[in-house]
C-alpha cells in the first residue's frame, strides 16, 4: 500500500462524525437614518444675502462694524442679534463671540478671515438657537488658539471653535483650525458639516460633539489629533453621541480612535484614510479577548478579559481603533483605508457591512463586534491583523473578503471557554468528543472568502454552518491549531470549501449534506499545488496553498458522495472516495 493510500485510510478510520446540528443567527436589521432627519435645508444651503448682511472688518487688534448688533471691546467682537454677518480681515489677538436669544439663528460668513486667541476659542458660540459658519467660495480662513485655555466664569472653553449650541459649517471655502492645547472644534449639541475644505490640528480631539456629528456634501476634512479624530459622546442619553456620514472625503490621523461614537455610527458613503494610534506597527498583536487555547489543548479555561470588560476600562488607557461605536455600526458604501494599532472596525454591539471597499492593516482585529458581524456585500482586504473577523456571531452573506491573520481568521467567541481538557474533540482527526463551550456561531451563505491564518482558520466557540459561497482557508502550520476549530458542530450543505492546514488538532465537518473529502498526508511545503479530478479526468478543484500543510478538506456541489476521485498534492497522488 502506498504512503498516500495509507494516509487516506488512516484519516478516515479515525474520523469521527457528530450528528447534524442546525444553528442560525437571527437576521440583524439595522435601518439607516433618513437624510431629512439629519440635515435641514439651511444646513445644505450656504447662500446668503450680501446686501442685507452686516460686515465685520477685522484689523489686527480691533474691528469695525456698522451695526448696533455688534459690540467691539479690546479685540472681543460680540454679536448680539439674529442675522447674517460677513467677517473678513485679521484679528491677531481677539475673539468672535455669538451671544443671542435662545430662539435666534446666526450666520457667520468667513470671507478671508483669520482670528487668533491666545487663551480661549477664536470663535465662541455662547448663546443662541443655532449658528451657521459659511466658508465663502474661494477663500482661506483660519481659527487659531494660542496654546492655552483659561477658564473664565466657569465656562470651560477648550476648543479653537467652541459652540454651546447647534453648529453647522457649510460653503465651499477653506478653513484651517489650530488648537495646540485642546480640541479643534467643540459642539455641545449637534455638529453638522456639509461643505468646505477643513483642516484641523489639535492636541486633543479634532472634532468633538455631545449629541451628534453629521456630515455630507462636497466636504473635505483632514484631521491631525492628539486624541480621537472625530468624537461624539453623550454621558446622559444613550441615544445621543452618534456619528452619521453620508458622503465626503476624510483624512484622519489620530493618536486615539479615528472616528468614535458613544451611541451608533452610520456611514452611507465617503472616502476615508484613517491612521489610529500610529498604525498597526504599534499594535500588541494580542487578542483583545485573550481566549487562549481551544478545547483539548490543556489548561482549562484561559479567558482573561472580555471585549466589553476591556472597553469599560478604556478610561485608563487610550483606545486606538479606526472606526468605533458603542452601539451598532452600519456601513452601506464607501472607500476605507485604515491603519490602526487596535481594531480597524469595532462595535460594542453589532456591525453590518452592506458594501464598500476596505483596505485594512491593524495591530488587532480587522473587524470586531461584541454581538453580530454581518457582511452582505463589499470588497474587504485585511492585509495584516491579529484576528481577521471576530464576533459572537459572524454572518457572511456576500462580498469578496481576503484576510491575513497572525491568529484566527474568523473567530466566533462568546461566554467563558469552559471546555474540558481530557480526550479529543468530535469531528477531529484523532477522535474523541467534548461538549460545546459557548453559543458562538459562524454562518457562511455567500460571497468569496480567502483566509490566510497562522492560528485557526475558522474558529467557533459553538457551531459553523456553510450553506453557500466560495471559501478558501490556507490554514495554520502549527500542530496545535486547525483549519476548522469548533466546539459543537460544523455543517456544510452548499457552496465550495477548500481548506488546508496542520494535522495535529485537525477537525473536519461533522455534518456534510454534499460531497466531502478530508485527508491527512505527509507534510507538504508551501506552494505545493492540489488538484482534484473525477474518474473521467475532469478537474473539479485546483488550488495552490501559500502555507505548508498536512491536511486537506474539500467540499463542493461538484463532489458526489460515494464516488471516487484522484487527489494530487505535488508529486503525491492517490484515490479518495467522497463521503
Amino acid at each position: 500500500m502506498s504512503k498516500w493510500k495509507k494516509a487516506v485510510l488512516t484519516s478516515w478510520m479515525l474520523l469521527g462524525m457528530l450528528s447534524g446540528c442546525e444553528n442560525t443567527v437571527e437576521e440583524t436589521t439595522v435601518t439607516t437614518a433618513q437624510r431629512d432627519e439629519m440635515f435641514t435645508e439651511r444646513d445644505l444651503d450656504p447662500s446668503y444675502d450680501e446686501e442685507n448682511s452686516v460686515r465685520i472688518t477685522l484689523n489686527s487688534a480691533s474691528a469695525e462694524a456698522d451695526s448696533d448688533s455688534v459690540q467691539i471691546s479690546e479685540g472681543i467682537v460680540t454679536i448680539s442679534a439674529e442675522g447674517t454677518y460677513i467677517i473678513s480681515g485679521t484679528l491677531d489677538e481677539g475673539q468672535i463671540v455669538v451671544r443671542v436669544q435662545d430662539s435666534e439663528k446666526v450666520q457667520l460668513v468667513l470671507d478671508e478671515a483669520t482670528i487668533q486667541c491666545a487663551d480661549s476659542a477664536a470663535l465662541y458660540v455662547a448663546e443662541g438657537d443655532k449658528v451657521f459658519v459659511t466658508l465663502a467660495d474661494g477663500t482661506e480662513n483660519a481659527l487659531i488658539n494660542g496654546g492655552t485655555f483659561a477658564d473664565e466664569q466657569d465656562e470651560s472653553i477648550d476648543g479653537a471653535l467652541f459652540s454651546r449650541q447647534d453648529l453647522t459649517i457649510n460653503g465651499s471655502g477653506t478653513l484651517h483650525i489650530t488648537s495646540p492645547a485642546g480640541h479643534g472644534i467643540v459642539c455641545n449639541d449637534d455638529l453638522v458639516l456639509t461643505g468646505g475644505t477643513i483642516s484641523v490640528s489639535s492636541a486633543s480631539h479634532g472634532l468633538k460633539a455631545n449629541d451628534s456629528v453629521r456630515m455630507t456634501g462636497a466636504l473635505t476634512l483632514s484631521v491631525d489629533a492628539g486624541k480621537d479624530g472625530i468624537h461624539a459622546e453623550n454621558d446622559e442619553d444613550d441615544s445621543l453621541g452618534f456619528v452619521y456620514i453620508e458622503q465626503g472625503t476624510f483624512s484622519l490621523e489620530a493618536e486615539g480612535d479615528g472616528l468614535s461614537a458613544s451611541a451608533y455610527m452610520q456611514i452611507l458613503d465617503g472616502t476615508f484614510a484613517i491612521t489610529a494610534g500610529g498604525g498597526s506597527v504599534n499594535g500588541t498583536k494580542e487578542s483583545s479577548d485573550q481566549w487562549g487555547g481551544f478545547m483539548g489543548r490543556g489548561g482549562g479555561p484561559q479567558r482573561q478579559m472580555s471585549e466589553s470588560e476591556q472597553t469599560s476600562s478604556e478610561d485608563d488607557s487610550t483606545s486606538m481603533k479606526g472606526l468605533k461605536a458603542a452601539g451598532d455600526l452600519t456601513i452601506v458604501s464607501g472607500t476605507f483605508q485604515i491603519d490602526s494599532a487596535d481594531d480597524a472596525v469595532h462595535a460594542n454591539a453589532s456591525i453590518t457591512v452592506r458594501g464598500g471597499t476596505f483596505d485594512i492593516t491593524t495591530g488587532d482585529d480587522g473587524m470586531h463586534a461584541d454581538d453580530t458581524l454581518t457582511i452582505t456585500d463589499g470588497t474587504i482586504t485585511i492585509s495584516e491583523s491579529y484576528e481577521g473577523l471576530e464576533a459572537l456571531h459572524i454572518d457572511i452573506q456576500g462580498g469578496n473578503i481576503t484576510l491575513t491573520s497572525s491568529d484566527d481568521g474568523l473567530n466566533a467567541a462568546g461566554g467563558t471557554d469552559a471546555s474540558g481538557t481530557e480526550g479529543g474533540r468530535d469531528g477531529m482527526f484523532g477522535g474523541g468528543g467534548m461538549s460545546a463551550s459557548s453559543d458562538g456561531t459562524i454562518i457562511i451563505s455567500g460571497g468569496i472568502l480567502n483566509i490566510n491564518a497562522s492560528g485557526d482558520g475558522i474558529d467557533a466557540n459553538g457551531t459553523i454552518e456553510i450553506t453557500g459561497g466560495y471559501t478558501v482557508v490556507c490554514g495554520p502550520t502549527q500542530g496545535d491549531t486547525a483549519t476548522l476549530d469548533y466546539d459543537a458542530a460544523a455543517s456544510i450543505s452548499g457552496g465550495t470549501f477548500i481548506g488546508t492546514g496542520a494535522s495535529g488538532m485537525a477537525q473536519t465537518f461533522s455534518d456534510a449534506q454534499q460531497g466531502l473529502i478530508s485527508v491527512s498526508l505527509n507534510a507538504q511545503t508551501e506552494g505545493t499545488a492540489i488538484t482534484l479530478t473525477d474518474q473521467d479526468g475532469n478537474e473539479i478543484i485546483s488550488y495552490t496553498p501559500e502555507l505548508s500543510y498536512a491536511v486537506i478538506i474539500l467540499s463542493s456541489p461538484d463532489i458526489i458522495s460515494g464516488e471516487t476521485y484522484t487527489l494530487t498534492a505535488g508529486t503525491v497522488s492517490g484515490s479518495v472516495t467522497a463521503e
